[in-house]
């Protein structure tokens, strides 16, 4: 019991200090030892059942002082130190700290606000940046406060609710190198395998895909010869979905598409893998000669192309951190993605015209010309060296010592003249 200082019990953990103000102290639901003080009785008791309550009813927090910017150290440190791939580690630290840092990283975590949390994500739009990098910034949001939580550093998750603009059609889905590694890697050994490698390798469109023959495969010139496309579709004859072989997409999707060594090593096992299951699968089938074909020997479509990309995403996701999830995509994905890698190899937008079968540059131009914004950020590194290194190269110093070499010959000349 405290008492104030003519002596008189004020109650338990209550007090009256030296200079005539009140002073009130608990120990919190954290452990900690917790001090309130006012120059009112009345007021401070009200303060302290107040803090009381919050206390039990876990409405307090462990240290509301802490910023966002010394949680996400925290948090980096604490839960993904080494639960992700460093890389991955990579990937948040550079998205916090372009895109949140300097617009949330100084407030306490405790007080940010569901607004605030939208206006950052509103902001990121105006400034350009894509629907993918929203996501992402919002996605470490939600860990970061939902880890805050559980830990006793906020009451809320106020990144919860965010919301995003539509995702914009024709946005389309390409693999980031490491994205485009992970994928092939956990696909290795899967029956759809070589299947994932030839279409990354060609950009085929998955109709050309699914009706190569193996006499569309030229293995001593390297190329395949797309002449057809296979389409599951319901025609005005039909009683319901048929496979029907029809021509290339335009004049132009007649084409002849070069093969490099990955791709010559998928088809070589996917040549064996067909003979095989055609042999255990003797029923009669419309298009005994397709390459591809499912584990039945029959013809593939749109849907069993999605399922078994979707396993294999879904298998990568078991083992990865809710802020790293890896993003469904489809088949035609591949496609982007080759295009995408052949402009970050530095192949000339004409060539990859021919490798698409696009009937105009233009159209290659205005759908695939573009760069992942893991490229972007490696160019970017690029220019940054390139400028270390002139910087690193100042001749200053090299000026400095020059001239006060001439300037001690000068002062060396005079003196021999004056004697």
């Amino acid at each position: 019991m405290g008492k104030d200082l003519n002596g008189k019990e004020l109650g338990e953990g209550l007090c009256q200090r030296k200079n005539g103000s009140y002073c009130a102290r608990y120990n919190d639901r954290f452990g900690k030892r917790m001090y309130l003080y006012d120059s009112d009785l009345k007021s401070l008791r009200n303060r302290l059942v107040k803090a009381k309550y919050e206390d039990i009813e876990r409405l307090n927090v462990v240290d509301a002082d802490c910023t966002l910017n010394e949680w996400f150290e925290k948090w980096m440190f604490t839960y993904k130190q080494d639960t992700v791939r460093e890389n991955t580690k990579t990937t948040y630290t550079r998205i916090y700290r372009q895109h949140i840092k300097e617009r949330m990283g100084m407030l306490p975590i405790s007080e940010i606000t569901h607004f605030q949390v939208q206006n950052l994500i509103n902001a990121m739009k105006k400034d350009n940046l894509g629907w993918e990098m929203q996501n992402k910034a919002r996605i470490i949001l939600v860990d970061m406060f939902n880890k805050a939580m559980i830990d006793g550093f906020v009451r809320k998750i106020p990144a919860r609710g965010v919301r995003l603009s539509n995702k914009p059609k024709d946005e389309r889905r390409v693999l980031t190198k490491d994205e485009q590694a992970d994928f092939l890697e956990c696909a290795a050994g899967t029956f759809y395998h070589n299947l994932f490698v030839v279409a990354v390798n060609t950009g085929l469109r998955p109709g050309e895909l699914y009706a190569l023959t193996w006499d569309d495969v030229d293995l001593e010139r390297k190329t395949i010869s797309v002449s057809k496309t296979l389409v599951y579709q319901e025609y005005l004859d039909d009683d319901g979905k048929q496979f029907h072989m029809e021509e290339p997409k335009t004049k132009m999707s007649k084409r002849l598409v070069p093969i490099n060594s990955y791709c010559e090593k998928a088809l070589k096992k996917q040549y064996i893998q067909k003979r095989i299951i055609a042999r255990k699968d003797i029923r009669p089938t419309a298009f005994p000669d397709l390459l591809f074909t499912t584990r039945f020997n029959t013809p593939l479509n749109a849907q069993v192309y999605l399922q078994a990309i979707e396993k294999v995403v879904d298998e990568i996701n078991v083992m990865r951190d809710n802020a790293d999830m890896f993003e469904r995509f489809s088949g035609h994905t591949f496609r982007h993605t080759f295009a995408t890698r052949c402009i970050e190899a530095g192949i000339q937008p004409k060539t990859l015209q021919t490798y698409l079968g696009h009937a105009t540059l233009q159209m290659t131009m205005d759908l695939y010309v573009h760069t992942t914004d893991e490229h972007m950020f490696c160019e970017m590194e690029l220019l940054e060296n390139e400028l270390g290194r002139l910087h690193e190269s100042d001749s200053t110093d090299n000026k400095y010592l020059k001239e006060a070499k001439a300037e001690s010959k000068l002062v060396r000349f005079k003196e021999i003249r004056t004697a």
